[in-house]
């Protein structure tokens, strides 16, 4: 099993038909704070962070570690992909493995941003650590998350509850070895 730390980091910019996918940058912060403090985007993590609290703790370059991409817009940041080996205290089935994260600006809601910058993001994954499986951790209450998770290829392992909610988590298994 091989680490995202192992990857060159960041990498070229991916590009989509339309996002670029790149390493945060000191002109993303203030985006950061905005996804972060954002109470829409943190309605089924927990709450948002405080506006004030992340001005003054988030560093110049934020999320800048091996497996955080930035989504791009038109030159602006619009959302997050994190890919991150799972830590000790998730599900069995998630221990070890690489898990999908991602949060998006409400404004880029609905327009199918999620599932393109997610797709490549997981397609990049594959080709740097080919034969690895993915899991992905959500509410069952957020349908558009279970929606996109479908979408992606993720099955269900397993429902349980965690933070006083029913949780889902699903799997997506390896992309075979390419030729």
């Amino acid at each position: 099993m091989s680490d995202l730390g192992s990857v060159g980091w960041p990498p070229e910019p991916i590009r989509t038909g339309r996002l670029v996918l790149r390493g945060s940058q000191a002109r993303d912060r203030a985006a950061f704070v905005e996804l972060l403090a954002a109470p829409e985007v943190h309605t089924y993590l927990g709450g948002p962070r405080p506006r004030a609290e992340l001005e003054r703790e988030l560093p110049e370059v934020p999320e800048r570690w091996p497996g955080s991409f930035v989504v791009e817009l038109d030159g602006g940041m619009i959302g997050q992909i994190l890919l991150r080996r799972a830590t000790e205290h998730r599900r069995p089935a998630a221990a070890g493995k690489v898990d999908l994260g991602y949060l998006f600006l409400p404004r880029a809601w609905g327009c199918g941003y999620a599932a393109e910058a997610c797709a490549a993001a997981l397609d990049w994954f594959d080709g740097v650590l080919p034969g690895e499986p993915v899991v992905l951790t959500t509410q069952s209450a957020n349908t558009a998350s279970m929606r996109l998770a479908a979408k992606l290829g993720f099955a269900e392992v397993e429902r349980f509850r965690a933070w006083d909610a029913e949780q889902w988590l699903g799997r997506r298994p390896p992309a075979p070895p390419s030729a």
